[in-house]
């Protein structure tokens, strides 16, 4: 018969470890990493939120290989399109096998928009690579994939640090662990603020026992340092934002350039700026013989900047699987000099520490901004970064909105990783009571 305390324990909502532990590990992992992966895998189900040079790619084949030896069955790698190529390449270097889907080996990748084409029994583990993407995903696309990771014993989450204002994310994660529903962790630890579905806010009280909850089951780190190891190697470099602000034509009907205030307003700006952004970009590029990054965002953007960069090559969603993944592998490898994409393609998981010069048409979104200029400015990276911001003068208000967003997430991102950091060491919920129970006169009779 079990006790009370027996009880309590049944009702907790921490992640419990049903995992696998191990004697010892990989060689080439650093000792965070190495401590990181001995976590994830005694967990069994778990999240890893590094940030951009930590070494994800590592871990995740290092925890993959481990998971194959215990019960002798594929493991399964989800990724971006872009990075598939690019992890079978350093599971080369680390001596660990990665096969394309399931052809071969125990070690599979594929990417997600294939996962349909595999059956979800075959494997004992699953990996998510770029897990924040989830939140990106159409309802079906990210109801499918939590659908096939369900199948799993072992699970795994990587992504760089999540947006810490973004719970869905979490709640994303969660629910793809398999440890609660997200509706369920909305209804614990948040309240409805507004009117809008996406608004949820932490409830007064709740606080210290979310972050205590997603300590349970995930890591966050933005250097080894927040997880207790020296992070003398792990130094960035210099990052130069280079803000280039162009000459705006005056809107019709106006004397003078006014402030592009709404979307109409600053999409006609971009329209009506786009062969004096992309020059100005192109003689940056075009200035020397180094590798170079050109983010764009519309389809006319990236015609024009391949057209005027020497030696580009271009990247657009009219391309075929095989085409994308043969000219990320050109860059990466410097066969092509220079690349003209999107954030939304290539702005997540790409390591490109090769190159250290890039330029950058600013929209509303933080989160494409970060991601895009941390493909070259990650560890790993041995000169200073350079991102040139090409803007006009009308549009002033995305640049200052940009600013807002990035000073807001830095201090988001370090409460998230305090947060949950104060919470790592283990805490039980036994019960000690102070005072004895005394029974009402009137019902001791």
């Amino acid at each position: 018969m079990r006790n009370y305390d027996d009880f309590i324990r049944t009702k907790t909502q921490w992640a419990k470890g049903d995992g696998i532990a191990c004697e010892s590990l990989p060689g080439f992992l650093f000792d965070f990493q190495a401590y990181l992966v001995d976590w994830a895998l005694r967990r069994g189900r778990s999240a890893i939120f590094a940030d951009c040079g930590l070494g994800k790619t590592a871990m995740q084949l290092a925890w993959a290989s481990e998971v194959v030896k215990k019960e002798n069955k594929p493991v399964l790698i989800m990724a971006p399109l872009a990075v598939v190529p690019q992890t079978i390449d350093e599971g080369q270097r680390f001596g660990i096998e990665v096969h394309r889907d399931a052809t071969a080996g125990k070690i599979h990748i594929t990417n997600y928009q294939r996962i349909d084409r595999l059956d979800p029994f075959e494997y004992c583990g699953v990996i998510c690579d770029e897990s924040s993407i989830l939140k990106s995903y159409s309802g079906s696309t990210r109801t499918a994939i939590i659908e096939f990771m369900k199948h799993s014993k072992y699970r795994l989450l990587c992504s760089a640090t999540p947006s810490p204002n973004d719970f869905m994310e979490l709640g994303n994660s969660v629910e793809a662990l398999g440890i609660m529903r997200r509706v369920e962790m909305l209804a614990t630890y948040f309240v409805h603020d507004g009117g809008e579905t996406s608004k949820w806010r932490l409830r007064g009280h709740a606080e210290d026992p979310f972050w205590a909850f997603v300590a349970s089951w995930a890591r966050a780190l933005r250097s080894p340092a927040d997880v207790g190891f020296d992070a003398s190697a792990f130094i960035l470099p210099n990052l130069h934002i280079d803000s280039h602000i162009l000459p705006s034509v005056p809107m019709p009907g106006y004397l003078f350039a006014m402030e592009a205030m709404t979307l109409d307003q600053q999409r006609s700006e971009r329209k009506e700026t786009i062969e004096q952004r992309c020059q100005t970009v192109a003689d940056i590029a075009n200035s020397n013989d180094e590798s170079f990054v050109a983010w764009c965002s519309l389809n006319d953007e990236s015609k024009m900047l391949t057209k005027l960069i020497d030696g580009s090559i271009e990247i657009c969603g009219s391309m075929s699987d095989e085409e994308k993944e043969e000219a990320f592998t050109a860059f990466r490898k410097g066969d092509a000099r220079s690349i003209v994409t999107k954030p939304s393609m290539a702005a997540f998981g790409m390591n490109w520490q090769h190159c250290n010069k890039m330029s950058f048409f600013p929209s509303h979104s933080h989160e494409q901004f970060y991601q895009a200029v941390r493909r070259c400015w990650r560890f790993g990276q041995k000169k200073d970064v350079v991102a040139h911001v090409v803007t006009t003068e009308a549009e002033e208000q995305i640049v200052a909105n940009l600013r807002r967003k990035e000073h807001q997430s830095k201090e988001l991102f370090e409460k998230i990783v305090s947060n949950m950091a104060s919470h790592y060491e283990h805490r039980t919920s036994e019960y000690s009571a102070e005072r004895k129970i005394e029974v009402p006169s009137w019902l001791s009779v």
